[in-house]
């Protein structure tokens, strides 16, 4: 109670005192320090589990224990989230985009660390996903929940959103500039140039904290070392297609594989499932555990033959041949690696298995280059880094943010001319066929997120179960005319539903259907109401969106139609009550 009078009376302060634009910028500063702080927490959790469940594991041997990591590390997590923290899992970035469409970007007070207990144990256990995505949550979290604090309306809740996004992103990479745009092109569809401030200030924020807590110790970083060639263009440019189509690939498997593990029953059967499955592929290609950034790091620093460690072929290290297989057998088995460990009841992202998979597709890309001698030899680092923004901006249809996190974490510009070619070209190739990101198609698909089109906008954000009206008077098809104009007496409608004892509407009746012999005696009695009725022309359904609804409406030139649940008659909806819950929504958002 005491804290809650404190806060009324800084609230009262601050409306006299501070302008509400002022008062945003400051507290996405603030917004900005929590994520950033919570990307570090998140981080070190990871690699310190990683650390002591690794440490004995000998290089040159497969480690069996592989096989188990992974399943223990979902299984904690599932238990955790079904019994404890009561909350389903799945792709977070997807569950904030549904938030700001459809619950005014109001996110659940225990998705401010929910995220981060769960991610911690799946990916320090082994799971084959990353932490961008659970920290981006637990960043848009703390943005949301802080905007409720201090009673900020709709509009500032989101823009705050966006400014946890962005400082998570900048925290954990050190990438400012990438968490600004992350933030713009994935979370928020709609921007003004008032906005960018708060999203700059938070972004800087979450990145100083990073650079005082861990100096360069972040996730991943690479000094360059090679230039750029223009005469290389070519080879950028078969690049950004074949990256286009390992994202198209990326994303197919992947949904395909979730789409399956989504149809066994049982939180625990998947979890069983899923994690023995992972477990199985991880011992096979080590590589596939975690994150994977260890991975390019090796491949970066010319240590290729190391990513044989920990695995039955380390044998095989000077085998080209081989070497060519093992890689192409990662960059095809990481998208079911990665659905495996989201779709079983793990927690995790596909922002760094699209960073691994792009990395090493890029690595391969040039190697083969140079092995076929066709041209002086290229940078298999250049090509490496580019292939990681290529992958990306194609699995997260995110271009600007994939050229520019390549960019800030390579600390210069060298390769920003490939990295724009790689990512257009990659993001114009998977758009030809997928024209949304993994994140927005299943909400696009049911309507629950709509870009760049303002009435459908505003549609989705009526609820129809509000606007269906109850109050028309039914009648039994067994019924006379002369009940019905006892009805007709007592109505204010001219519609009467004909609905039998089981709740099933049969039919209608409207006024004008009685009008020339409502009032002849005999016809009274004689006349039953089901020789009356006529269907209505369609009916919709509460579950149905807005835009379903309004289709309706406009194909059969109706003003009123039936409401029908699962066979039961619930009430009838009107275009006109719709249009002016669509004015009251619209002038809302002109208020806000």
């Amino acid at each position: 109670m005491r804290f809650n009078e404190l806060l009324l009376k800084f609230l009262i302060w601050r409306v006299k005192h501070i302008s509400t634009k002022n008062f945003t910028i400051i507290i996405s500063g603030i917004i900005g320090i929590v994520a950033g702080l919570a990307a570090v927490t998140l981080k070190e959790s990871v690699h310190i589990i990683q650390k002591y469940l690794t440490h004995n594991f000998k290089e040159n041997i497969e480690n069996y224990l592989y096989l188990s990591y992974p399943l223990i590390g979902i299984l904690l997590t599932v238990l955790l989230s079904k019994y404890i923290l009561k909350e389903k899992l799945g792709h977070g970035i997807t569950d904030i985009l549904y938030s700001i469409s459809k619950k005014s970007s109001i996110v659940k007070r225990t998705k401010t660390f929910s995220r981060m207990l769960t991610s911690a144990l799946t990916v320090g256990f082994g799971g084959s996903v990353g932490l961008e995505a659970p920290i981006v949550v637990t960043g848009s979290a703390i943005g949301s929940n802080i905007g409720r604090l201090v009673h900020l309306n709709y509009k500032k809740r989101t823009l705050l959103i966006g400014c946890g996004s962005a400082g998570a992103i900048s925290a954990i990479f050190n990438s400012p500039i990438a968490g600004v745009i992350f933030s713009i092109e994935v979370i928020l569809s709609e921007i003004t140039i008032n906005s960018f401030i708060p999203l700059l200030i938070a972004s800087v924020c979450g990145a100083l904290v990073s650079l005082t807590l861990l100096g360069d110790d972040v996730l991943f970083s690479f000094t360059l070392t090679d230039t750029f060639h223009a005469s290389e263009t070519p080879f950028y440019i078969f690049l950004g297609i074949f990256t286009g189509l390992v994202s198209l690939y990326f994303t197919r498997v992947t949904n395909h594989v979730e789409s399956i593990l989504h149809n066994v029953k049982g939180d625990i059967s998947k979890a069983l499932i899923g994690g023995i499955g992972l477990g199985f592929l991880i011992f096979i290609l080590p590589p596939l555990y975690g994150e994977g950034y260890d991975t390019i790091k090796l491949l970066l620093n010319g240590q290729h033959q190391q990513i044989f460690n920990n695995s039955m072929f380390f044998g095989e290290i000077d085998s080209i041949v081989f070497f060519i297989l093992f890689t192409a057998a990662v960059i095809l088995v990481k998208p079911t690696a990665t659905a495996l460990t989201i779709g079983s009841g793990g927690s995790g992202g596909i922002f760094a298995p699209s960073l691994f998979i792009g990395g090493i597709t890029g690595f391969l890309f040039a190697y083969l280059i140079n092995l076929m001698g066709l041209t002086d030899p290229i940078s298999t680092s250049n090509f490496t880094l580019v292939g990681m923004s290529g992958v990306l901006s194609g699995v997260l249809h995110a271009p600007l943010t994939a050229i520019f996190l390549i960019a800030e974490i390579t600390s210069g510009y060298t390769l920003f001319v490939p990295l724009m070619i790689v990512s257009a070209i990659s993001y114009s190739t998977i758009s030809y066929f997928e024209k949304y990101s993994i994140y927005t198609k299943p909400l696009i698909e049911k309507g629950d997120l709509i870009y760049h089109d303002k009435d459908r906008q505003v549609l989705s954000l009526i609820d129809l179960n509000k606007i269906v009206e109850t109050d028309l008077l039914t009648i039994n098809p067994k019924a006379n005319l002369g009940e019905l104009v006892n009805l007709v007496r007592h109505s204010k409608r001219n519609i009467f539903p004909v609905v039998d004892d089981n709740k099933e509407l049969l039919g209608i009746i409207t006024l004008d259907d009685i009008r020339e012999i409502m009032f002849d005696t005999e016809s009274r009695k004689s006349i039953i109401i089901e020789t009356l009725m006529h269907k209505p022309p369609t009916f919709v359904s509460s579950k149905e969106s807005m835009q379903a609804v309004m289709i309706k409406f406009e194909k059969t030139g109706a003003w009123n139609l039936p409401v029908i649940d699962e066979g039961r008659y619930v009430g009838f909806v009107s275009k006109s009550r719709i249009f002016n819950a669509y004015r009251k929504k619209l002038i809302r958002q002109q208020i806000e």
